[in-house]
């Protein structure tokens, strides 16, 4: 099977052999990309960018990881404009990764879509699964929150930091914890009159 045709199952949802050579050679591009990335720390932000786009499906305007940035394959990753993630995150986006425009990551970031076969023997035959994950636009992870599988973060919403999100969380709120809930919708009472 090519791995164009594996990239498809997986994507579809339907359970897929983790340990084909096309996927571990996927993989593997994945690190020295990514290495590639976070060695030109420094560098010009076009030159930066231009690492990305050999990495990631897409990538908009000023997308920047502070190291140490990871992805499993990069394929299934489309970042929007304006996007900031700070140290060590990490990105397994067999399902798929989609991710608004001005959204920020705290350190230590990890979106997972990707999960193994519960049964033991499937597990060690390299059975697995993945489901996508969505984040919306102006859209702000706090640090250390992990988000699992098929789950959407709506615009305007802030997870708090440590959270693990393993449910869609809506639009216009403040969600923490583990697994992370709704704490409160954002109202104009938390506007401060802050202007550049």
């Amino acid at each position: 099977m090519t791995l164009e045709a594996q990239r498809e199952r997986i994507l579809s949802g339907r359970m897929y052999n983790d340990l084909t050579d096309e996927l571990v050679q996927a993989r593997q591009r994945a690190v020295l990309l990514t290495t590639e990335y976070n060695d030109s720390f420094g560098q010009p932000q076009e030159q930066r960018e231009a690492i990305l786009r050999r990495l990631l499906r897409a990538v908009g305007r000023e997308c920047h990881f502070e190291p140490m940035f990871r992805c499993e394959f990069g394929f299934n990753v489309s970042v929007g404009d304006h996007f900031y993630a700070n140290f060590d995150c990490v990105m397994l986006d067999g399902g798929g990764i989609t991710i608004g425009d001005h959204v920020l990551f705290g350190p230590r970031v990890g979106i997972y879509t990707s999960n193994h076969a519960v049964d033991a023997a499937e597990r060690a035959a390299g059975g697995c699964y993945a489901k996508p994950v969505t984040i919306g636009d102006h859209v702000w992870i706090g640090g250390g929150v992990t988000i699992n599988q098929g789950v959407a973060i709506g615009d305007n919403t802030i997870i708090g930091s440590g959270s693990v999100v393993t449910r869609s969380i809506p639009s216009g709120v403040i969600a923490v914890g583990s697994p992370a809930r709704v704490l409160r919708e954002i109202t104009d009472a938390d506007k401060t009159g802050y202007r550049p």
